[in-house]
C-alpha cells in the first residue's frame, strides 16, 4: 500500500486560530507593560506639567 495519507499536524503549525491568540497575547501583554509604567496616569502629569509653566509664565509678567 501506500504511506499513511493523512499524517498529523505539527503542534507548532500556524493556523487561523493559533493567529489570534498570539496577537491577543500581544495585545495584553502590551496592556499589561502598559498599566505597569504608569498608564495614563503618568499622561495626565505630562499634560499638567506642560501647561504649568505657560500659566506661571503669564502670572510673572509685569
Amino acid at each position: 500500500m501506500s504511506d499513511d495519507p493523512k499524517k498529523p499536524d505539527s503542534p507548532f503549525r500556524l493556523n487561523r486560530q493559533r493567529i489570534v491568540l498570539l496577537l491577543l497575547g500581544a495585545l495584553l501583554l502590551t496592556y499589561i507593560i502598559s498599566a505597569m509604567l504608569g498608564g495614563l496616569g503618568n499622561y495626565q502629569q505630562l499634560k499638567e506639567s506642560a501647561t504649568q509653566p505657560a500659566t506661571g509664565a503669564a502670572a510673572n509678567t509685569p
